[in-house]
């Protein structure tokens, strides 16, 4: 038995449904909100906001991680019961027809699970509202990030929207496909709402027990696909060479196990330093970020982006390949 709930599917299905899904993307960009998988886990999520704080930390922690298994469960049941009904109406293995059928179906439930153009076009609108005045530079970074972007410099906003953009490429395209990769598409839906939960609920202060779980749980599903992602940056014939061992160096400069491999290997190849005010400093050396390294960086996550993909989905031939 594989990832897939037909057992027999040709091997090129999972990559041609990868290509559907990141073709979707780039093309249309996101489903309206009352299709939106994410949308709806967000719903789900934020109607026990005020529930969940302030409880005592027991009754927290237990009340966050089991509407945690819920929901995910629900989601994963969801995803599994699509891939299982498609599987029976488009046998892929039929004939050429059905395989193409199957792998553009595929492909469209998936592509709401990621979201690359989405974090392009708001990271870039970071540029062009700078050009405009600071205030309206910090207006539109504040739709991407949850600090206070008031006191900002401009050099701040574009090192809050570049860790963004670094952050979210694993967070939003790279680890979704990595586990539809492992998975399917249960997989895909299972790290997605845990994104999700771990960015409405994994804070501290009211927080502080009751998202602990989904802090944990987007930790541990994220720790290798943040890592495969600095890798996939490092690789990228743009900007400086930059060692494994620098970026592990930088990495350790976040409190976040994850975030500072991907934002690390940013901050190398670009030769910029990335910071987040009082937290950490991310190549310190370097000069703060300029006109024109909002671009750059945009440049160096597309072609990240690309060497995963293709990577993810010569995996997923080769893996299926060998049933």
């Amino acid at each position: 038995m594989t990832w897939t709930a037909w057992p027999d599917a040709p091997a090129a299905l999972m990559p041609l449904s990868m290509g559907v899904a990141l073709t979707v993307d780039r093309l249309w960009g996101e489903p309206p909100a009352w299709a939106h998988p994410v949308v709806a886990m967000g719903r789900y999520l934020g109607g026990f906001s005020r529930w969940l704080t302030g409880r005592r930390p027991a009754a927290g922690f237990l009340a966050g991680a089991g509407l945690w298994a819920l929901g995910a469960g629900f989601c994963m049941l969801a995803a599994l019961a699509a891939q299982t009904l498609l599987a029976r109406w488009l046998p892929p293995q039929r004939s050429t027809i059905h395989l193409a059928a199957c792998a553009l179906l595929l492909g469209l439930l998936l592509k709401p699970l990621l979201a690359w153009r989405m974090l392009r076009d708001e990271v870039a609108a970071v540029e062009t509202a700078l050009r405009h005045s600071l205030p309206a530079g910090r207006q539109q970074l504040a739709r991407l990030v949850s600090r206070d972007t008031g006191p900002l410099a401009p050099a701040e906003v574009r090192e809050a929207a570049i860790e963004t953009l670094a952050e979210n490429l694993n967070d939003s395209v790279a680890a979704p496909l990595f586990w539809f990769l492992l998975a399917g598409l249960p997989g895909a839906a299972l790290y997605r709402f845990a994104n999700t939960a771990d960015a409405m609920w994994g804070y501290r202060g009211p927080w502080e027990w009751a998202g602990k779980w989904a802090a944990r749980a987007d930790d541990a599903l994220s720790w290798l696909p943040a890592r495969l992602t600095a890798l996939a940056l490092l690789s990228v014939r743009l900007g400086p060479a930059a060692s494994w061992s620098a970026l592990r160096t930088e990495a350790r400069r976040t409190p976040s196990p994850n975030g500072g491999w991907p934002m690390g290997a940013m901050a190398l190849k670009l030769d910029r330093r990335l910071s987040k005010p009082g937290v950490y400093v991310l190549n310190e050396g370097a000069r703060p970020p300029e006109a024109g390294d909002l671009q750059r960086a945009q440049d160096l996550a597309q072609r990240a982006l690309l060497v995963l993909a293709l990577a993810m989905m010569a995996a997923a031939a080769a893996w299926r390949g060998a049933w």
